[in-house]
C-alpha cells in the first residue's frame, strides 16, 4: 500500500509544473537592482527638500510589519511567566479593555490589535490638527519633493546642449546642441544604453538656440541661428520651413519674414497652428503653420531711439493670449493679443538687466513672471506691480544666450542652471528657490565639468531633465526617484539590452573596394591629365628636337649647320663667317663712300622731291654774347 501511494504521489506530481508549490520571485527585485546602478551621492546632504535626504531621515522611524503593541503595564509585565521578553505577536487585548466582549461571544480576535478608541474630546480638538498634518504631507508629498535619488545621462552631443523640449506624455525627448543637430530620445523603445534613434541636422553650420512642441505633441517647431525656422513632425521628417525676409529693405513691417539670425520660439500651448520666434533683427513674429510663406503678425518692440535692437527671448502665458519678450537694450516688454492690438506693449520695463535676456518664464496663474539674464541674477516679478521686482537672486553665473528659468510641477519651487567660472570651485549647478518665501532652498551639483543651460521639471513623469555641455561634449541629465517618479527614464534603466544568442545568425554584408569597379573610380585630376598631354608630342603639337650628329632619315645633322638652307650657303661660298672678327662699325663704314658716290636705295627714289636741307647759320656775335 505504502508502493501506490507513493507511485499515485509521483504521479499526481508529473502533471504540475516543477515550480509549482515553490515561492514566487519578488517582482520589484529586477527593477531595484537596475535602479541602485543609476544611485547618485547626494551632493547637498543639508537640504530639506531633497528626496535622498528625506529618505535617511525617514529611515529610522520607517515602520515595517504590524503595528507596535501599547506599552503595557508593570503588573501585566510580573503576570507574563518566566518574566521574559515577549516572543511572536501581541496578545490581543482582554475583552473588557475591547469594550466589544458582549458582541464577539467569547469568540478570539484574529490579527493585530486594533488601536484604542480616543476620547470624544481628543478626537474633536484634534481634528483641525489631523487636516492640518494632511495638508502639509499633501504639500510635502511627491511632488514637492526634489527627485534626486537616481540620476541618468543622455549623451551623444559633440558639443554644449542649448535646448530642451519634452512632449507632453513625458515619452519622447528632443535635445539640441551647438554642434548643429538635434537627437530624438524615446524612452519606450530605448534600453539601458540610452541612445538616440533619430538624428537631424536642421541648418548646416548654424547652432541649435530653441526647441519647442505642439499641443499635441504630433509636430515641434525648431530654432536655429539661421532666420528660417523649421516645423517637424513626431519622427523627424521636415514639413517645411518659414519664408526669409528681404534684408534690403529698412522697415521690418514691410518684410515677409525674418532677416537676421533667430534667438527664441515657442508654440501656441492652446493653438496648434500658430507659433512664436524672436529674432536679431528687431522684431517678434507669429506665424501660421499651415502657411509657410505668410506671417500674422510682426510686432516690433517700443525702444527709445529708431534703431534695430536685437530681441534675445520670448515667451508665452499658460493660456497662449499674452507674450513676453526680453530686448537687447535690457527692457521687458509684454503684450496682450486682443481685437486691434498691435505693436504698442501693455506692460513696458526699462533697465530690468545690464546684460541680454536668456530666459523669460510666466507661472499658471500669470502673476509671477522670471527673467534670468547673462548679468549673473534670476528676478521675480509681480505682473501687477512691474515697477521693481520682487526679488533679485544674485551669483548665479551665466555664460550661454540659451539659460533659462523654470517651475517646479507645482509652481512652488523656482530652479535654474549655473555656468562654470574659470576661477570658481563650483560646477554647473541646479539652484531650487522657495516661491513663496523667495529663499534659496537647495543647490544640486550636477557636473563638476559642464555648466547648467536649460532645464525642466515635467509634471506628468515628476523627473527633471537639466543640459550641459562645453566646447567638447555635451548631455542631457536626467534626475528621477523610483517611489514618486512614473514611467520616463523608469522604463528604460530597467531595460537590458538583448543578449546575443548561439543561435542568431547575421548575413555578413559584401563590402566592395571602393575603386575596383569603374562607377565607384575617383576622376583624375585636370593636373594630371595636363601633364599627360604635354608628354605626347601629337597631342601637344611639339616642335621636332633638331638632330644630334650626323643626320638621317632625310634630315641634316647638326655638324655642318643645323638647316638645309645654312649649309647649301656655307658650301657655296656665299656665307662666310668673318663677322665674329670684324668690328661692326668699320664693317659698316667701308660703304659708305660708295654709297655717296652711287646711292642705289633711298637717295634715288627722293632726289628730285626731297627739299634742300637749309641749316642756320652760325652768328658769332649772339653766340659770343
Amino acid at each position: 500500500m505504502a508502493d501506490g501511494a507513493e507511485m499515485d504521489e509521483e504521479a499526481m506530481r508529473a502533471f504540475f509544473p516543477l515550480s509549482f508549490g515553490k515561492a514566487p520571485a519578488r517582482p520589484g527585485s529586477a527593477a531595484s537592482s537596475a535602479h541602485s546602478s543609476t544611485l547618485r551621492k547626494p551632493q547637498n546632504p543639508s537640504n530639506p527638500k531633497s528626496s535622498a535626504s528625506t529618505a535617511a531621515d525617514d529611515d529610522s522611524a520607517a515602520m515595517i510589519g504590524p503595528p507596535r503593541p501599547p506599552p503595557a503595564s508593570a503588573g501585566e509585565d510580573d503576570d507574563e511567566e518566566g518574566g521574559g521578553v515577549m516572543i511572536g505577536p501581541p496578545r490581543p487585548p482582554p475583552p473588557s479593555a475591547r469594550g466589544e466582549g458582549d458582541d464577539d461571544d467569547g469568540d478570539g480576535m484574529i490579527g493585530p490589535p486594533r488601536p484604542p478608541p480616543a476620547d470624544d474630546e481628543d478626537v474633536d480638538d484634534d481634528d483641525g490638527e489631523d487636516e492640518e498634518e494632511e495638508m502639509e504631507d499633501d504639500g510635502d508629498g511627491g511632488f514637492n519633493r526634489i527627485p534626486l535619488s537616481n540620476e541618468i545621462v543622455l549623451r551623444g552631443h559633440t558639443k554644449v546642449v542649448s535646448a530642451l523640449a519634452v512632449d507632453h506624455t513625458g515619452s519622447r525627448v528632443l535635445s539640441g546642441s551647438y554642434d548643429y543637430t538635434v537627437r530624438m530620445y524615446d524612452f519606450q523603445g530605448m534600453n539601458s544604453k540610452l541612445q538616440s534613434f533619430r538624428q537631424l541636422e536642421p541648418f548646416e553650420g548654424h547652432q541649435v538656440r530653441s526647441l519647442s512642441w505642439s499641443p499635441t505633441s504630433d509636430r515641434f517647431l525648431c530654432v536655429t541661428g539661421s532666420a528660417q525656422a523649421k516645423i517637424y513632425d513626431r519622427d523627424g521628417l521636415t514639413l517645411g520651413e518659414f519664408v526669409k525676409g528681404d534684408m534690403y529693405i529698412r522697415d521690418l513691417k514691410n518684410t515677409k519674414g525674418h532677416i537676421s539670425g533667430l534667438t527664441g520660439g515657442e508654440w501656441n500651448p492652446k493653438s496648434k497652428e500658430t507659433i512664436l520666434t524672436s529674432s536679431e533683427d528687431g522684431s517678434i513674429r507669429l506665424w501660421d503653420v499651415s502657411d509657410f510663406k505668410s506671417q500674422k503678425q510682426v510686432i516690433k518692440p517700443k525702444l527709445v531711439r529708431p534703431m534695430r535692437i536685437p530681441v534675445t527671448s520670448c515667451a508665452w502665458d499658460h493660456e497662449g493670449k499674452r507674450i513676453v519678450g526680453g530686448i537687447g537694450d535690457g527692457s521687458i516688454q509684454v503684450w496682450t493679443i486682443k481685437a486691434g492690438w498691435g505693436s504698442r506693449p501693455d506692460i513696458h520695463v526699462e533697465k530690468t538687466h545690464t546684460e541680454d535676456i536668456t530666459g523669460v518664464k510666466f507661472s499658471t496663474d500669470g502673476q509671477i513672471l522670471l527673467s534670468r539674464s547673462m548679468d549673473s541674477t534670476l528676478k521675480i516679478w509681480d505682473l501687477r506691480r512691474m515697477k521693481t521686482p520682487l526679488k533679485v537672486f544674485e551669483d548665479l553665473p551665466n555664460h550661454y544666450a540659451e539659460t533659462n528659468a523654470a517651475f517646479s510641477s507645482d509652481e512652488q519651487l523656482i530652479f535654474t542652471g549655473t555656468s562654470i567660472e574659470k576661477d570658481g570651485d563650483n560646477g554647473g549647478l541646479l539652484c531650487f528657490f522657495d516661491r513663496k518665501k523667495l529663499e534659496l532652498v537647495s543647490r544640486v551639483g550636477i557636473s563638476p565639468q559642464y555648466s547648467v543651460i536649460r532645464c525642466l521639471w515635467h509634471p506628468r513623469i515628476n523627473q527633471v531633465f537639466a543640459t550641459v555641455g562645453d566646447k567638447k561634449e555635451g548631455g542631457t541629465h536626467i534626475l528621477y526617484d523610483p517611489s514618486i517618479s512614473q514611467r520616463g527614464a523608469l522604463v528604460c534603466v530597467g531595460r537590458a539590452p538583448r543578449k546575443k544568442s548561439v543561435d542568431d545568425f547575421e548575413v555578413q554584408p559584401v563590402i566592395h573596394n571602393p575603386h575596383a569597379l569603374p562607377l565607384f573610380r575617383d576622376q583624375p585630376s585636370r593636373k594630371r591629365q595636363r601633364e599627360k598631354i604635354l608628354k605626347d608630342p601629337l597631342k601637344s603639337h611639339k616642335p621636332e628636337a633638331p638632330v644630334n650628329g650626323p643626320g638621317y632619315g632625310g634630315r641634316v645633322g647638326t655638324t655642318k649647320g643645323s638647316l638645309l638652307t645654312q649649309y647649301l650657303l656655307k658650301e657655296g661660298g656665299l656665307i662666310k663667317e668673318t663677322w665674329m672678327n670684324e668690328d661692326p662699325r668699320e664693317a659698316i663704314l667701308k660703304y659708305a663712300d660708295a654709297a655717296e658716290k652711287d646711292p642705289k636705295f633711298i637717295a634715288p627714289a627722293y632726289s628730285q622731291t626731297q627739299p634742300k636741307p637749309v641749316f642756320a647759320e652760325s652768328d658769332s656775335d649772339n653766340e659770343e654774347k
